[in-house]
This record gives C-alpha cells, structure tokens and sequence, in this order.
C-alpha cells in the first residue's frame, strides 16, 4: 500500500519523537517501504549545526542509525532554507511532492490555544499533501 514514507524531523528535537520514529519505522516494515526524514534547516549557524554540510551530514548519519535500529531503508533529505520558521510548511509541501511520498508520518504537540489562531505544521501539512498523514502524538496528553 505505502511505498515512501516521509518523516519531517528537527534534529534539535530527536529525543522527543520515540513514539513517532517507531510508528514510522513499524509502518515501513509492514508495508516493505522506504522511510526518509526531511529536515528544513538555515543556511546560518545553528544550534544543530554550523553549516547547511554539517546538517546534511547529521541528518545523513541519524537516517541510517535509523536504518540499523529498525531495519527498514532510510534516507535523509535535507532543506536549506533562508527562514525555516517561515517557509517550513511551504518546504515540506515541495519535498512530499519532489519525493514521491505516498504517506507521511509527523510528529504533533498537544493541541493549546494558539492553534485556533495557527495551524500547526501537522495540520498545514494534511490540508496540503497529495499524500495521506497520520499525526503522532510524542508528547502525554493529560500534562
């Protein structure tokens, strides 16, 4: 059924995303597909990294420990861009797209009050994907 699987990561926030790695993970394994993290990061320095190579080289490495932790395929794909806090929804559109994803798998917060104002990315991106998005929640609900 599912054949890419795109996960947007931030590297920044590796620790909190467990719960979606191994949702990801368990989808490609039961479907026979390939998993591949995008990350959207500045061309500046950063607290990830400290050039857009440094990234690339970070998101390479976390996409194939991935790859040996879980054993499915995994690939990374990164995207420099001049404001990833502006252009990251735009970003993830173009990737899923470019990339031929069939399904996404993201990580979400638990919904506040300023998501009726903002929509969240997870929501940007399932209003706007031409593929189907399952929405993890990493974080405990009831806190």
């Amino acid at each position: 059924m599912f054949q890419k699987i795109v996960v947007p990561i931030d590297l920044a926030h590796e620790a909190a995303l467990g719960k979606t790695l191994q949702v990801a993970a368990d989808l490609a394994r039961s479907h026979k597909a390939s998993l591949c993290f995008v990350g959207v990061a500045s061309s500046a320095p950063g607290g990830v990294a400290r050039t857009p190579e440094e990234y690339d080289a970070k998101l390479q490495s976390f996409a194939a420990s991935q790859t040996a932790q879980h054993g499915v395929p995994a690939s990374g794909h990164t995207i420099i861009s001049h404001d990833p806090a502006v252009e990251l929804n735009k970003a993830l559109e173009k990737a899923i797209r470019d990339l031929g994803a069939d399904l996404v798998v993201m990580a979400t917060h638990v919904p506040n009050i300023s998501d009726y104002i903002w929509a969240g990315h997870g929501a940007h991106v399932a209003a706007h994907s031409p593929a189907s998005v399952l929405l993890v929640r990493d974080q405990d609900s009831t806190n």
